[in-house]
């Protein structure tokens, strides 16, 4: 009768266990966000104000020096070594595909906020952003990715 009683925590447990490992590395969000001249993307903390910031920001683009893309993602190194976060970037003007990337430390048990940032001469040139793609790599093995709707 004991048995009957935790029958369904096992399950429940093996479940848990079974989803855990099958989602080991994902990119959960990518937000990208215009820059000012001063590399600020919000006036305040509030959700609110950088909406109606960026808003501004796009609609005069004389006052954009970068764009920065928050990546927020999970992962566990396979290999004990440093996970690197690569952002493919396809603009409006440049025919080639602009790459950033940047190596992150591998995380257990939350998800991590990282930043990629196109700002300077590469900002210029790529004109506006069409398109992206965020990938997380160990090694050569890649973990997880996602994509913008026109990649």
């Amino acid at each position: 009768m004991r048995c009957l009683k935790t029958l369904p925590l096992w399950v429940l447990a093996a479940g848990l266990a079974f989803n855990a490992s099958a989602a080991a590395a994902r990119i959960i969000k990518v937000l990208p966000h215009l820059l000012d001249r001063e590399g600020r993307h919000t006036l305040s903390p509030s959700l609110y104000e950088r909406d109606a910031y960026q808003a501004l920001l796009r609609k005069d683009p004389a006052q954009c020096s970068g764009l920065r893309f928050n990546v927020q993602w999970k992962a566990k190194s396979a290999s004990g070594t440093q996970l690197k976060l690569r952002l493919e970037i396809r603009g409006s003007t440049e025919a080639k595909t602009i790459v950033l990337e940047r190596p992150v430390p591998p995380n257990h048990w939350y998800n991590r906020w990282s930043s990629l940032t196109l700002d300077g001469e590469s900002y210029q040139t790529a004109g506006e952003v069409l398109a992206w793609r965020a990938t997380l790599w160990d090694g050569d093995k890649l973990l997880a990715e996602q994509e913008s709707f026109l990649w």
